[in-house]
């Protein structure tokens, strides 16, 4: 008798059975890739917009710290013009040029 009478509808080469295989694992490694990039894709946007959000809210707070110096500055100068109106009151004898030079000096720093 022949042995090939042992017919079956599955495959049984090995090579076709393996290849099926290696096609399946190599279609699941190319999907579970693109999930962990897509995932790491979604961490990385929520990553940067979380530092965005702080260097805004850095950058705000910086932007107020200038305002109010520049507040302080702003009264500092009009004290030291008064304070050099009263010095000039008081000894009118020096000339007013020494003294505008010194207001214009003091104004530049």
């Amino acid at each position: 008798m022949c042995k090939n009478m042992d017919w079956s509808p599955f495959p049984s080469h090995p090579t076709i059975a393996s290849s099926k295989r290696r096609h399946r694992l190599k279609h699941s490694k190319v999907q579970i890739y693109r999930l962990s990039r897509k995932r790491w894709e979604e961490n990385m946007k929520k990553d940067m917009e979380l530092m965005n959000l702080k260097l805004y809210l850095e950058n705000q707070s910086i932007i107020e710290e200038n305002e109010k110096l520049r507040k302080k500055a702003s009264l500092l100068q009009q004290e030291n013009i008064a304070l050099m109106s009263e010095y000039q009151k008081k000894f009118p004898h020096l000339d007013r040029f020494s003294t505008t030079l010194l207001l214009l000096l003091q104004q530049k720093h």
